[in-house]
């Protein structure tokens, strides 16, 4: 089990089904705001830019073809990223059940040289107040499948950095 999971993190495979599963989360929250009309708040908008960062990683990765150390480099960048995707999910959770209580203002927070909501509000404006996300699925809100996807998503990222780092490629 251990050398198919080695095989797969010096694959592209990996990082194909990355790419497609990030411009599929983000392809959905599109759905989700200009169709259904649910707008995106800070933190979804915060969710929104880690996930873009895991799709950029992953079209680096693509186009690093054998340097075994940048890939790694690559490994644990995603890895931070997913990170960065499950803190805005617990946090986008905790505001919705009432756990944590904070200021939610209609502000992204970005610096000014990193101003996406700035360069493009269709996909990073922030247009309403947090605590509340859409019920997706068998009574399963947003939040909670966010939650559980990054969750998934860290611990295989974690695992791939490991396997790609302790292990050399044959």
């Amino acid at each position: 089990m251990l050398g198919k999971i080695r095989l797969l993190s010096h694959q592209k495979l990996y990082w194909i089904l990355l790419l497609v599963l990030g411009l599929s989360l983000e392809f959905s929250a599109l759905f989700y705001q200009y169709v259904l009309g649910e707008w995106p708040c800070v933190l979804c908008i915060h969710i929104r830019i880690w996930v873009l960062g895991f799709i950029v990683v992953a079209i680096l990765a693509l186009l690093v073809d054998g340097n075994q150390w940048l890939m790694r480099g690559l490994h644990l960048v995603n890895t931070g990223m997913m990170t960065g995707f499950v803190e805005r999910s617990w946090q986008t959770l905790a505001v919705e059940r009432g756990w944590v209580f904070g200021d939610c203002n209609m502000e992204s927070g970005l610096p000014p040289w990193f101003a996406l909501d700035k360069w493009f509000p269709a996909l990073f404006e922030v247009q309403t107040a947090c605590g509340y996300t859409p019920i997706i699925l068998f009574n399963i809100t947003m939040a909670e499948m966010l939650l559980a996807i990054s969750s998934v998503l860290l611990l295989i990222s974690v695992l791939m950095l490991i396997v790609s780092c302790c292990t050399s490629q044959e």
